[in-house]
């Protein structure tokens, strides 16, 4: 039987990405203004798949508000996993609702089609009990390493650590239905259901696990970093150098500079530079003389006159008054317990986190939510959830 239902990933909170995954998940955060799972979406229905089982659990509410039960014309099928029990766990949740082989993909990465193209007509061309989609790249070490025998996977290695495996696993995975039995049988790992030792268990039960090997996009954001260089690549990669949705109020003495996407709404004011490497989304503000540069402003927000915003992330509404500098990468920044050294990211000012005019910004400064940093202030480190900031 060919495959045509996926089960899609999207239960995640991304911890790594606070805080910007305070109020929605990791795959709904935006690249190119769009969630990142909407971009898993149109990479599914263009490989030609009619059903698409979402499996939700963290601001669930946040994915089915925004998409429905539809997306372009293709059935959305949602899973609740209560707690996050692992990717296998995960894959479970979807049982009911799959009666043949199937695909499962990650909501929260951006894989070419080429790749789910490739798994699909490996998988149904054969009759092995899993396919995986693998590509070479130098960051297999630091995520997932697959050592194959020809096309056969000998071996799945999470985060190995050692630079010699160059063999990624893309998260793509074609299964035949049985694999619910083996993930059941599987031994939980710190009490999570793992996907990937799953796959561990078929190979070492002499099942025929096999990989195909692609070159097309496959990209993770980790780290509020990952966004900006993940965007700078969707923007190189896309037709159009410059996007203004037509709703859009550019100045005409505003210069914008390739590639960018300026969103619905949005309103570029006299003077201001917007780009390269610049997403706009909806109704957000650039105030006049303002510069906006390998950035994402995201909907809502608000730049005043004279600011600059270089490497900065910013969440929904979020507002920096006139004549704040964020000067951009690279810095070091915190991400929970440990120091991320060197990073190109000039700021996270997440969402309703507000910055006084004449603020400085030093390069890997990171702004909790609804946070209130007051004029003037010269601005470095982690400003918690909350926080008034004053001089």
């Amino acid at each position: 039987m060919p495959l045509s239902s996926a089960v899609v990933l999207a239960a995640g909170e991304g911890m790594r990405l606070r805080p910007l995954t305070k109020y929605r998940p990791k795959p709904m955060l935006p690249v190119m203004n769009v969630p990142l799972l909407e971009h898993v979406f149109e990479s599914l229905v263009n490989a030609g798949f009619s059903e698409i089982n979402v499996v939700v659990g963290y601001q669930r509410d946040r994915v089915q508000e925004y998409f429905g039960f539809e997306y372009d014309g293709v059935p959305l099928a949602y899973h609740v996993q209560e707690q996050q029990l692992g990717s296998g766990h995960a894959v479970l949740q979807a049982q009911s609702d799959i009666d043949g082989p199937f695909l499962v993909v990650n909501g929260d990465q951006l894989v070419a089609p080429e790749t789910m193209d490739a798994v699909v007509s490996a998988h149904d061309a054969g009759d092995q009990f899993a396919t995986l989609g693998i590509v070479e790249s130098e960051v297999a070490p630091q995520y997932g390493a697959v050592t194959l025998d020809g096309d056969s996977v000998v071996e799945l290695l999470e985060k190995p650590g050692e630079s010699h495996y160059h063999l990624l696993n893309a998260g793509v995975y074609a299964f035949e239905p049985d694999v619910f039995e083996v993930i059941r049988a599987t031994p939980t790992e710190d009490g999570e259901y793992s996907l990937p030792n799953a796959i561990t268990t078929a190979i070492a039960d002499g099942r025929d696990v096999r990989g195909i090997r692609t070159t097309g996009l496959w990209r993770d954001a980790t780290y509020p970093w990952d966004l900006l260089s993940l965007t700078a690549e969707m923007l190189e990669r896309s037709d159009e150098r410059v996007h203004i949705d037509p709703t859009a109020a550019v100045a005409d003495d505003a210069i914008v500079r390739g590639p960018v996407v300026i969103g619905p709404d949005s309103v570029v004011s006299p003077g201001a530079v917007v780009g390269p490497y610049t997403t706009l989304g909806r109704n957000s503000t650039v105030g006049c003389n303002a510069v906006v540069e390998h950035s994402i402003a995201d909907e809502d927000s608000h730049v005043g006159p004279n600011a600059t915003l270089i490497d900065c992330v910013t969440g929904r509404a979020a507002t920096i008054r006139a004549g704040t500098t964020i000067e951009g990468g690279p810095g070091d920044v915190r991400i929970g317990d440990h120091i991320h050294e060197g990073v190109g990211l000039g700021a996270v000012v997440a969402d309703r986190a507000t910055l006084g005019g004449g603020v400085s910004v030093e390069p890997g400064t990171v702004v909790g939510p609804e946070a209130t940093v007051a004029t003037g202030v010269a601005l470095r480190g982690v400003i918690e959830e909350g926080a008034e900031v004053v001089r």
